[in-house]
């Protein structure tokens, strides 16, 4: 077995997420919003937000819903 140096091959993961719609977001953390995706509509009550997806309680049913699939919230 080889070793080369202190620094194995690893796949690095990225992702993009816009800021500005996480303050969004999280701004809108109780409330009810409908989510625009690219497979679709969803409406419910932002229950939390990471960094990279939003927990959406739609009906009691809980949604995990990635940042970046989301095209345009609305609050209502």
């Amino acid at each position: 077995m080889s070793h080369h140096g202190g620094h194995g091959h690893h796949p690095l993961a990225v992702t993009l997420v816009d800021p500005c719609v996480v303050d969004a977001l999280r701004a809108n953390v109780g409330n009810y919003v409908v989510l625009e995706t690219t497979r679709g509509g969803i409406d419910g009550c932002i229950a939390d937000v990471k960094p990279d997806h939003v927990v959406l309680d739609a009906r009691g049913k809980k949604f995990l819903v990635r940042i970046c699939e989301i095209v345009w919230i609305m609050p209502k």
